[in-house]
């Protein structure tokens, strides 16, 4: 071998030494605690069938170029585990305690997959974390009263588990808070109050939680509220004059009583859902209703429909106790498309000004089955709304009485 061809040999050999050199200085940047951190955390979850999120995961290397880890000099800040992308298989397994040992870590998020077992209490030692989201999986037990020490928590994602127990006081204490979700679950107690002055989306749906709410339990800046599927109760009508920032607003399927309130027509909402409650009372917004979505139905409503509900797209009044002639801006605005549903049956309506032959628009839904009067257009109901098309006499005539 010539001159040249040793000092390429040298060279090469050289390269090789550095890039191992380079290879072991990389791992060994971690700090030690957050190395082994990881190496539990992988040794308690496994890809399911399909995926092969933990490929990447060779301790050999630099663990900060691993799939879903972000390292910020030589501590892990985010831990975000399984293919992000919808459809991919997630993982399964436990959430080992060590995970409390990252103690730099801002943001942690599962994809949704088949993990099980309780959420480690030591999540609460994660005193940096601003983002908790582990959706969609199979988390059982309660939710670690001790999460209300992680004062920098911003967001709280822990949807569609199998959590049990009371939702912790102590979350509510947070001060930063902005997101709580927590619907779909098994959670039971009442709902705690919210102090965070910042709280923008409150989705606590589909639980089992009781009792009332009240008048200062949740903050103005609001703009997201889903408590459906509850066994709430009370009055709601104080707290939600409060809430003038709502956008979206679900209270459905509980047993909330009182009136509502008819400042909340005026809030920028698009989506108002109220319906399958106990609500009372007479309902005379102040303005006209730029609300898309109105469901009030299936409520113990009375007193006249309000002509300023006819600007609503899809206004479901259906099962209340309202009474009179239907207002002629709804037949006008029925007739121009521009309402698409409007179901007013099971009420005690006497009238509605449209003839026998108007040609209501296909892309609209008229429903006025079982009222005090003989429906003067034959229209497709829901098949819920029964067959009888009129309400009896004797029932019309004992709720005039």
């Amino acid at each position: 071998m010539g001159k040249q061809g040793r000092r390429r040999m040298g060279s090469y050999a050289l390269f090789l030494i550095a890039l191992f050199l380079c290879k072991f200085l990389a791992v060994a940047i971690l700090d030690p605690l957050d190395f082994l951190a990881l190496q539990s955390i992988r040794k308690s979850l496994h890809d399911l069938p399909g995926s092969n999120f933990f490929a990447s995961w060779d301790f050999t290397s630099d663990p900060c170029n691993f799939a879903g880890v972000y390292c910020d000099s030589d501590k892990v800040i985010a831990l975000n585990l399984g293919d992000p992308r919808a459809g991919s298989p997630g993982l399964t397994g436990r959430i080992d305690p060590a995970i409390g040992k990252l103690s730099a870590l801002a943001e942690l998020s599962i994809v949704p997959g088949r993990i099980y077992g309780s959420l480690p209490q030591s999540v609460s030692q994660l005193k940096d974390l601003r983002f908790l989201a582990i959706s969609r999986n199979f988390i059982s037990g309660d939710i670690p009263a001790t999460l209300g020490q992680l004062r920098s928590l911003k967001t709280l994602d822990l949807s569609y588990n199998q959590l049990t127990g009371e939702i912790p006081r102590s979350i509510g204490t947070l001060p930063e808070l902005t997101n709580v979700i927590l619907c779909h679950n098994h959670l039971s107690g009442s709902v705690p109050p919210f102090l965070s002055q910042v709280l923008t989306r409150v989705d606590l749906k589909h639980n089992a939680l009781t009792g009332s709410l009240a008048p200062d339990s949740l903050p103005p800046s609001l703009q997201s509220v889903s408590l459906a599927w509850n066994q709430l109760t009370g009055p709601v009508d104080r707290l939600l004059s409060r809430l003038d920032q709502l956008n979206y607003l679900d209270l459905s399927l509980n047993q909330f009583t009182g009136p509502i309130p008819s400042q909340l027509f005026s809030f920028p909402i698009t989506n108002l859902q109220l319906e399958r409650n106990l609500f009372t009372g007479s309902v005379q917004p102040a303005d006209q209703v730029t609300i898309s979505t109105v469901d009030l139905s299936h409520n113990r409503l009375w007193g006249q429909i309000s002509p300023m509900f006819s600007t609503v797209q899809n206004l479901y009044l259906n099962n209340n106790r309202f009474t009179g002639q239907v207002p002629a801006s709804f037949v006008d605005r029925l007739l121009s498309g521009s309402i698409q549903i409007l179901y007013l049956q099971h009420n005690y309506l006497t009238g509605i000004e449209i003839k026998p032959t108007a040609e209501i628009p296909v892309s609209s839904s008229l429903c006025l089955q079982y009222n005090c009067m003989v429906p003067p257009v034959q229209t497709p109901c829901p098949l819920k709304a029964g067959n009888e098309k009129t309400r009896p006499t004797a029932q019309c005539n004992e709720w005039k009485g």
